[in-house]
């Protein structure tokens, strides 16, 4: 297996590396839209995945993830991805076919738990697909309430 990672284990690693963390899956940012995304709070931490850049042979683990398990459910981008140890939650960054403004990304992290497109389950070595909102419905509810 000189050129071939186990899935379990570049699930593993993926999982110790970004766990708790935010990834932006995307192909391209729109005019100004990385410049606001870093003027942001917390703009700068999270994690660019551009999809334009093929995986390497034998894929990073990050690499796997996005071109394996998140790339094939052909959800708009850029995406928003929300780490936890047994889950990914996915949600796309759109309104209409615009990017919504980058201050809205802590608006749907707040409730991305409960508001998204996709959960991607964790299993042994792959991910299983859970879909919840329609891609159409984007909104953002700005009254929601951590307490």
């Amino acid at each position: 297996m000189p050129n071939s990672i186990p899935h379990i284990l570049l699930q593993e690693q993926f999982i110790n590396r970004f766990r708790g963390r935010t990834l932006i899956v995307h192909r391209g940012f729109p005019d100004q839209y990385f410049k606001e995304l870093l003027e942001q709070p917390g703009g700068g931490g999270h994690f660019r995945i551009d999809a334009r850049i093929a995986p390497g042979h034998p894929p990073t683990p990050v690499e796997w993830v996005v071109h394996h398990h998140v790339l094939p459910l052909d959800l708009p981008l850029p995406l928003l991805i929300k780490v936890d140890a047994d889950a990914l939650y996915l949600r796309h960054l759109l309104h209409g076919t615009h990017a919504g403004h980058p201050s809205e990304i802590l608006w749907m992290l707040d409730t991305i738990r409960e508001r998204y497109h996709v959960r991607l389950d964790r299993q042994q070595g792959t991910y299983q697909a859970v879909p919840r909102m329609a891609v159409e419905d984007n909104d953002i509810d700005y009254d929601f309430n951590n307490d």
